[in-house]
């Protein structure tokens, strides 16, 4: 791995450590509740796109605006996180986000 490439890695560290916290979630936690949100896809699922697609902190604000509106009175439906206009990295076969290789 070239120096370079160890910069570029960097600013996705955030975004990877707030993915691996919501795949625990999604492992252990998600399970004993069972499928009870009311959109498509869970709230988890969506947690981790917008994470994904925005990073760290704007995904979490969009998360926690999916979870305020995921309650018993809503009619849900399908609501997919909006991709980035921009989005120039990759993702591992276990959803991590990396660098992409075209730059």
């Amino acid at each position: 791995m070239h120096a370079q490439d160890l910069i570029r890695s960097i600013p996705v560290i955030p975004r990877n450590l707030v993915l691996g916290f919501l795949t625990a979630y999604r492992k252990v936690i998600s399970p004993m509740y069972g499928d009870v949100c009311a959109y498509y896809p869970s709230c988890s699922a969506y947690a981790v796109g917008a994470v994904q697609q925005h990073g760290a902190v704007k995904g979490a604000a969009l998360s926690a605006w999916r979870i305020l509106r995921c309650n018993p009175w809503t009619t849900g439906g399908v609501d997919d996180v909006r991709p980035h206009d921009h989005f120039r990295y990759d993702l591992t076969a276990h959803g991590f986000v990396v660098p992409s290789r075209k730059d």
